[in-house]
């Protein structure tokens, strides 16, 4: 079964390698969308793939690499988009 999630994060998320993390995990997982930094300093990361790996994910990003500080996930289930890789964005 397929799954599509859209999450905000907020905490220490930006400086941290934070979208390093996610997509070399994605990557791990076989997971595909995006990463990006917000103006508002939360991270938006858009996660498809397999049910199981994507709660894999929502886990890994509720957790960061080693020196972010998570104070909130915003979770949000999305429309399944069938993007073909993972990618980190710049706005």
């Amino acid at each position: 079964m397929k799954k599509s999630v859209r999450l905000y994060i907020e905490g220490t998320v930006q400086g941290v390698f934070f979208r390093g993390f996610i997509k070399e995990n994605a990557e791990r997982y076989n997971i595909k969308g995006f990463v990006r930094n917000l103006d508002d300093g939360r991270v938006e990361v858009f996660l498809e793939g397999n049910n199981e790996e994507v709660d894999k994910m929502v886990e890994l990003c509720k957790k960061g690499p080693k020196h972010a500080q998570i104070r909130n996930v915003e979770i949000k289930p999305e429309r399944f988009q069938d993007f073909k890789v993972f990618k980190v964005l710049h706005i």
